[in-house]
């Protein structure tokens, strides 16, 4: 197929929770060092990629995802766009699906399906390894979504290390409707922070080989008791859906990153159906979903991608 033909890529950008996450201190960037095991799960956005002649713009009917140069999806063309020298423009539309400022990188799922679908149209064969530095700059959650399945996050979060081992999991997911500031709960968690150089529960469990339901109670989520303290009237929401979800035969249930969705695995579809009725029964907003390995991941946007002749990233 022509270049010239290649004008079009509708592409999904999934979700990710936070199995577990770590907070080992303040780095001299400004940033936290963090530990973090990433899991895509398949709620997804869909984000419509057109080549046009200028400028980069950005459609969504979301009320709360910006339009214009803050949206990270739009950030996300532009750089593409400088680092290779091209003058084109790009048209997106974003479908959201993953509830907003939840926790679940929606934002960064969709910036990094704008640089794959870019480097396809545009035929730039940067792949995984080349696009992976302009993720990085993007945000500390952008990387993981070139990898997706279950990785290991070190750094900022951003250094991706898929794991050999994927988990396989039904997932459910509750949104409370309540965005939680992550800088806020940040601030939180500085205030008590006692820097440490490491800390072995996500290294205990990659080495358990992710064997059974007791490998998961050894996971926490350093982040969930500051996300609660910023938004009290988050805690009681946090507090029925861990009862309902145990309840209905949750293996594992937490905040994802700084909240506000809160998630529970379960290893059985009849039970996480149990947990949804449960859930929306208590009036809570509940999906079900699950897990997403790396191979699932790839085989999808092959797809997607062959679909118009291009080819994945990590093909080339």
């Amino acid at each position: 197929m022509k270049r010239s033909a290649r004008r079009r890529l509708v592409v999904p950008a999934y979700a990710k929770i936070n199995l577990g996450l770590e907070v080992l201190g303040l780095r001299e960037d400004g940033y936290h060092e963090l530990r973090t095991l990433f899991q895509a799960v398949d709620l997804h956005d869909d984000v419509i990629v057109e080549l046009c002649a200028s400028g980069v713009t950005v459609d969504c009917s979301h009320p709360e995802v910006p339009c214009d140069a803050r949206n990270l999806a739009a950030r996300a063309a532009q750089a593409l766009l400088r680092y290779s020298g091209l003058r084109r423009g790009v048209a997106l539309t974003l479908v959201k699906r993953i509830p907003v400022a939840g926790g679940l990188g929606g934002g960064s799922s969709d910036a990094a399906a704008v640089l794959m679908a870019l480097d396809a149209l545009f035929e730039l064969k940067l792949g995984t390894t080349g696009l992976y530095p302009i993720a990085r700059r993007l945000g500390a959650d952008v990387p993981f979504f070139l990898f997706g399945g279950t990785a290991l996050g070190l750094g900022r979060g951003d250094e991706i290390y898929p794991l050999r081992h994927q988990i396989e999991s039904q997932v459910v997911i509750v949104e409370p409707g309540r965005p939680v500031a992550t800088p806020a709960v940040f601030r939180r968690i500085d205030a008590g922070l006692t820097p440490r150089e490491n800390s072995s529960t996500i290294y205990r469990f990659v080495s358990s080989d992710l064997d059974g339901s007791a490998a998961f109670q050894i996971l926490t989520n350093e982040l969930e008791e500051a996300a609660l303290e910023e938004a009290p009237e988050l805690a009681s929401v946090v507090r029925r859906s861990r009862t309902l979800m145990r309840r209905s035969g949750a293996l594992f249930a937490s905040l994802s990153g700084s909240g506000s969705s809160f998630f529970g695995l379960f290893d059985q579809a009849n039970s996480a159906q149990r947990a949804v009725e449960r859930l929306r029964g208590a009036g809570m907003t509940a999906y079900r979903c699950r897990t997403v390995s790396i191979d699932r991941y790839r085989k999808t946007w092959e797809r997607a991608l062959r679909l118009a002749g291009a080819r994945p990233a990590w093909s080339q």
